[in-house]
């Protein structure tokens, strides 16, 4: 069981850069690094989709195309927290932003929404001027 809580969204105009953090809260006897964490979103009309997410234990990170180059994952195991760092925003990039975890031990994990179990509850990005 790991509870997720979201911040760090917000307005913020083209070309500028915002750091999302994914406050995980595990079961005891567990660490952050068990579950693999993915950050999702969800534009107004659109589906949910997979943005970025970072593999359990060995960490290996993966970005949808539309992100790469600008968007960056990181977790601090210490902290319990996976960060999504992302740069150079473009009006495409608003959306409520979902970070969600899942047991899945294997390295792919820019998987389908429906194959993580966790979820917060979102924050709101706006990139606009």
């Amino acid at each position: 069981q790991v509870q997720l809580v979201e911040s760090g969204g917000g307005l913020v105009q083209p070309g500028g850069s915002l750091r999302l953090s994914c406050a995980a809260s595990v079961a005891s006897g567990f660490t952050l690094d068990y579950y693999a964490i993915g950050w999702f979103r969800q534009a107004p009309g659109k589906e949910r989709e997979g943005v970025s997410c970072i593999s359990s234990s060995a960490g290996d990170t993966y970005y949808v195309d539309s992100v790469k180059g600008r968007f960056t994952i990181s977790r601090d195991n210490a902290k319990s927290t996976v960060y999504l760092h992302m740069n150079s925003l473009k009006p495409e990039d608003t959306a409520v932003y979902y970070c969600a975890a899942s047991e899945w031990s294997g390295s792919y994990c820019l998987t389908p929404p429906s194959d993580y179990d966790y979820w917060g509850q979102g924050t709101q990005v706006t990139v606009s001027s």
